[in-house]
């Protein structure tokens, strides 16, 4: 199973690239698609790492895919210009899937 990412900064490729994780630099929604349509067409990729500037380009298609595929499984990663306030995100996470204030 192989990690494909998706992001819009090169820093954020080549870093992921020296980690063995192949993957493109996108900048618009159709770009995006595409490169989303790459990822879900290819059997051996598994994990789809996407930068958050990139999810807020097209959530539908994004939550579409989380919501009714089995592969590849997408997930937000932090680039360099990324929020510091991980825990409040994750926090909002709980709240949201489970009803409950912690």
């Amino acid at each position: 199973m192989k990690f494909f990412c998706i992001s819009d900064n090169i820093d954020t490729q080549i870093g992921m690239r020296l980690a063995g994780i192949e993957g493109v630099v996108v900048h618009t929604s159709e770009e995006v698609d595409e490169a989303l349509n790459k990822a879900c067409n290819d059997k051996e990729i598994g994990l789809v790492l996407v930068s958050p500037k990139l999810m807020n380009l097209c959530p539908d298609k994004i939550y579409n895919i989380k919501l009714h595929s089995k592969y590849p499984l997408v997930v937000e990663i932090p680039d360099r210009h990324g929020d510091a306030k991980i825990s409040e995100t994750i926090t909002e996470y709980v709240r949201k899937s489970i009803g409950v204030k912690i």
